[in-house]
C-alpha cells in the first residue's frame, strides 16, 4: 500500500518509520502542506495522509479523485480543514484519530498555566543573567480558583481531573454533560455562567460554525476582570482582534496559546530569521502576560506513537478491506 505522507516533520518520521514496522507500507514522506498546487505530487491510488493545516478542500478532492485515491487518513482528532459533504459525494473515505493522548494536550494546558501564573519563563532568563530578584513574579494559588473548562470531552475531562487534584473548583460548559465529572464535583453551567465565574478559563471544544469565534468582544465581556484564558483547542475559537483588545485595556490578566487562528504558514516551521508579517500576532508576542507555543500541546513520544499506530491500523483495515472504525466519511 503506497502512503503519501504530507507536512511529513523529523519527529513524525520517527514515530511512524517505528510503527510502520509491522505494516511494511511504502510511505513517502513529503515536507509540502497538501492543498491544489501540491496536490499534483500524490501518486496514483494511494493513501493520502494528512495534518492540521493541509487543504483537503473540494478541488484537492476532486483531483485526488482523478487519481483514484480512496482513503484520506487525518493524523489529527481536528476535521474543520477536511470538505467532508465533497469526500462523501466522491466516495473518498476519511479517517481521523479521535485520541492520541488527551493527558499530553490536558497537561501542557496546566504547563501554560502555571508558566503564566508563577511566570516561571521570566524567572528562569532573569537568573541566566544574574538577577536573583522577584520584584514582578508574584502569582496566586490556584487551590481555591474557579476554573472554567469548555468542553469535557477525552482531553477536557482530563484537564478537569488535574485541576480538581490541585484543590479547584471546576465548572465546564458541554451539550453533553460528563456524569463522571458530574460525580467528582464539576458542576454543569450554562456557557455565560461559566464565562462569569472562572478565574481560569480553558478551552477544549473542536472548531464548527458553532465554536468559531466563541471568545469574542461580547462574551469577553461577561467575564471575570483579569481572567486567564488557555486555549490548546484551535486558533478560530478566539477572536484575536477582540483578544488584543481586552489585553490592552486590562480585562484580561492573561494568556496561554498553543494555537493561533492564523497559524497556517507560521506555526511548525523556522522563521527566526524572516520579519514576522503577521501583524496581530507581532502584537500578541508583544505582551509580557501572554504565552504562546505553536501547536505543540500534543507532542509526546505517547501520543506521537498513539498517532501512527491509529493512523496505520486505519489504512491497514482499508487494505483488508475491514470497517474503519474512525471514519468520518
Amino acid at each position: 500500500m503506497k502512503v503519501d505522507f504530507f507536512d511529513a516533520h523529523r519527529y513524525d518520521r520517527e514515530a511512524f518509520e517505528k510503527a510502520n514496522s509491522q505494516y511494511q507500507f511504502d510511505i513517502r514522506y513529503l515536507e509540502n502542506r497538501l492543498n491544489s498546487e501540491t496536490v499534483s505530487l500524490v501518486r496514483p491510488q494511494s493513501v493520502v495522509c494528512v495534518f492540521v493545516n493541509d487543504h483537503v478542500d473540494g478541488k484537492v478532492l476532486q483531483a485526488l479523485h482523478s487519481k483514484n485515491v480512496q482513503l484520506v487518513a487525518l493524523r489529527c482528532a481536528g476535521f474543520n480543514n477536511v470538505d467532508l459533504k465533497t469526500a462523501k459525494q466522491l466516495g473518498i473515505h476519511v479517517v481521523r484519530v479521535p485520541e492520541y493522548s488527551p493527558h499530553a494536550v490536558a497537561e501542557h494546558a496546566l504547563a501554560l498555566i502555571l508558566t503564566l501564573n508563577r511566570k516561571t519563563h521570566r524567572a528562569y532568563h532573569r537568573v541566566r543573567d544574574g538577577n536573583f530578584s522577584l520584584d514582578g513574579l508574584v502569582g496566586f494559588d490556584i487551590y481555591g480558583k474557579t476554573v472554567g473548562v469548555v468542553g469535557t470531552g477525552r482531553i477536557g475531562t482530563a484537564f478537569a481531573k488535574i485541576l480538581l487534584g490541585m484543590g479547584a473548583r471546576v465548572i465546564a460548559y458541554d451539550l453533553q454533560p460528563s456524569e463522571e465529572l458530574k460525580q467528582r464535583g464539576v458542576l454543569y453551567e450554562s456557557f455565560a455562567n461559566v464565562l462569569a465565574q472562572s478565574d481560569i478559563l480553558s478551552l477544549h471544544v473542536p472548531l464548527t460554525p458553532q465554536t468559531y469565534h466563541m471568545i469574542n468582544r461580547d462574551t469577553l465581556a461577561l467575564t471575570k476582570r483579569g481572567l486567564m484564558l488557555i486555549n490548546t483547542g484551535r486558533g478560530g475559537l478566539i477572536d484575536t482582534k477582540a483578544l488584543i483588545e481586552n489585553l490592552k485595556s486590562g480585562h484580561l490578566g492573561s494568556a496561554g496559546l498553543d494555537v493561533y487562528e492564523e497559524e497556517e504558514g507560521i506555526f511548525f516551521a523556522d522563521h527566526s530569521g524572516e520579519i514576522l508579517a503577521d501583524d496581530q500576532l507581532a502584537r500578541l508576542l508583544t505582551f509580557p502576560n501572554v504565552l504562546i507555543t505553536s501547536h505543540q500541546a500534543f507532542l509526546t513520544h505517547e501520543a506521537l506513537a498513539n498517532i501512527a499506530q491509529t493512523t496505520l491500523n486505519s489504512i491497514s483495515d482499508y487494505a483488508a478491506g475491514r470497517p474503519l472504525v474512525h471514519a468520518l466519511a
